[in-house]
């Protein structure tokens, strides 16, 4: 079939920590759907510590999901958006990339810096 040139893709990050919450949502098929109907075709996860592995939910949306990297900077500048914990390192690297940027507070952290963050 017709491939696009420039495909759009999502990159998601929970940077090192455990963040469920996120990594479950972005394994349903409502949001994988929702993405695919933005015109995404793309969603990479890195997961950190979460338990849950992302899987294709929605036909037409390619999932790649992988726990840690020494450096997110490639997967940003990749991304069409990004999609991140509320981390002052991950929003850092997305804002400095000038990435459409989506941040997401882990309201289950103990000392929830997070939100003020967000």
């Amino acid at each position: 079939g017709f491939r696009r040139w420039a495909e759009m893709s999502v990159f998601a990050t929970v940077g090192t920590t455990r963040f469920d919450a996120l990594v479950e949502a972005l394994a349903t098929t409502e949001v994988q759907q929702a993405l695919l109907d933005l015109g995404f075709s793309r969603l990479l996860v890195q997961r950190g510590h979460s338990g849950t592995v992302p899987k294709s939910a929605a036909p037409g949306l390619t999932v790649e999901v992988y726990d840690f990297k020494p450096s997110l900077a490639e997967d940003v500048a990749q991304a069409s958006l990004v999609v991140s914990h509320a981390g002052a390192g991950s929003i850092m690297e997305a804002l400095r990339s000038g990435k459409p940027l989506v941040v997401v507070a882990n309201e289950s952290l103990m000392d929830n810096h997070q939100v003020e963050l967000a």
